[in-house]
């Protein structure tokens, strides 16, 4: 029985209409209102460049995504080296690792709000952190790590990292239980240490799992919400609010759609060219390696 050259995209077809529906659609929907003065009330008017004036004019924008930009600076490299040494440990052959395991990956699939909540007794005035930083004599007086616009966002990045830490550390850990044990085994003959082992061995095999990390953590602390909503709210003094935080009070707060859309375009654009730079940095990266 010969078979119809269509009957491959018959198969596709249901998850293209899925993504066209749930992804594409609404994605040009927002292309298209970020050229309208559309706020959920009157009819969407076309304005043609106006939002994106006023957005590049706006000094609050250029704050938050000089904000945006920092928290990837200190977040991702957090989010692609620490992960790599946790991985290492609970790769072990020890009795009762999967215990440690599963408790480094509790915080993923915890709430965010319940993280959040937890985080701010712990920030808090009179919190763990201000107690146990004051029993060791490390400060004198608490430090107000939520309510102070030089640490706040800081306070913010530190849960993000906490929280994603075991997630991409199961990344890591199905590299490393990729990786030949007769490499390290030749590696100890060769009178290797532990660490000589990691930067000659361990790193180089798990490019492509770091360049996986890189890609979604750099995702993720581009579009973080949920930690700065529960968390700061944005303040003070807009000190932790990021670009994602900015377009979901434009748009739902203010009702600026067409002025949240363009926003979120610059956003989308952003991410799209870090998503590029990586995949080509990480590429020559990996092919430097097996070359």
């Amino acid at each position: 029985m010969r078979r119809s050259p269509f009957t491959p995209f018959l198969f596709l077809l249901p998850g293209c209409i899925i993504l066209g529906a749930f992804i594409f659609y609404p994605m040009l929907q927002a292309i298209w209102l970020s050229f309208t003065d559309y706020n959920m009330i009157q009819e969407a008017n076309f304005v043609g460049v106006d939002n994106y004036k006023k957005l590049f004019g706006d000094d609050l924008f250029w704050k938050v995504l000089g904000q945006t930009f920092l928290y990837l600076i200190f977040v991702v490299p957090a989010l692609v080296i620490i992960p790599i040494f946790i991985a290492i440990l609970v790769n072990q052959p020890l009795k009762g690792i999967s215990f440690f395991r599963s408790a480094y990956y509790v915080p993923v699939v915890t709430s965010m709000v319940v993280v959040g909540i937890m985080w701010k007794w712990v920030y808090a005035d009179t919190g763990v952190l201000n107690y146990l930083l004051e029993s060791a004599g490390i400060i004198k007086e608490p430090v107000y790590w939520l309510t102070s616009t030089s640490t706040s966002i800081f306070a913010v990045m530190a849960v993000t990292v906490w929280k994603g830490l075991g997630y991409y550390m199961v990344i890591y850990l199905a590299g490393l239980q990729s990786i030949p044990s007769h490499l390290y085994e030749a590696a100890k003959i060769d009178g290797a240490n532990k660490w000589k082992q990691i930067i000659h061995i361990t790193i180089p095999l798990l490019m492509p799992s770091i360049m996986i990390v890189t890609i979604m953590s750099s995702i993720s602390a581009m579009k973080v919400f949920e930690e700065i909503y529960v968390m700061t709210g944005g303040g003070p003094l807009n000190s932790s609010k990021t670009l994602v935080f900015y377009i979901y009070q434009e748009a739902f707060e203010k009702l600026q759609m067409g002025y949240a859309s363009a926003a979120g375009v610059v956003l989308f654009l952003i991410t799209l060219v870090l998503s590029i730079i990586n995949i080509k940095f990480m590429s020559k990266k990996e092919d430097a390696v097996k070359g």
